[in-house]
């Protein structure tokens, strides 16, 4: 069964996780931020973003062709809200070319909407200090 989005995002965390980097990677900004509440909180850009503005950084961010890969390192589950901690690494091409590496840990809040269905909360992504 598919949810609201055309797709489910599953109960297992690990299997969540493959869902966001896979279409994260696809670059389809609008759809990435389908699987975040309405009112979710977003600091992939570096500061936090909501509604709006979250919506027009992913699709912005996204046409540039970043590429993620991330690993659940951690999973906290209670009721309709989820924690995952998970390590990844960023590449994200510059206007010239030349590609930025950025690895860090990122803290991913999820709950569960009424109709049974896993969105993105809160992500707060921390690059490591001596990443580049």
């Amino acid at each position: 069964m598919s949810g609201s989005l055309g797709f489910d995002i599953p109960e297992d965390p690990h299997k969540q996780n493959e869902l966001f980097v896979r279409i994260f990677n696809e670059g389809d900004g609008a759809l990435y931020d389908s699987m975040y509440t309405s009112d979710a909180i977003s600091n992939i850009s570096g500061s936090p973003l909501t509604g709006a503005a979250r919506t027009q950084f992913f699709k912005d961010f996204l046409a540039m062709g970043p590429k993620i890969n991330s690993k659940v390192l951690q999973t906290y589950t209670t009721g309709d809200t989820s924690l995952l901690i998970v390590d990844y690494s960023l590449d994200v091409p510059g206007p010239d070319g030349e590609v930025t590496h950025v690895r860090g840990t990122c803290t991913d809040v999820l709950t569960r909407d009424e109709n049974g269905e896993w969105r993105l909360a809160i992500d707060r992504p921390v690059a490591d200090a001596h990443a580049a």
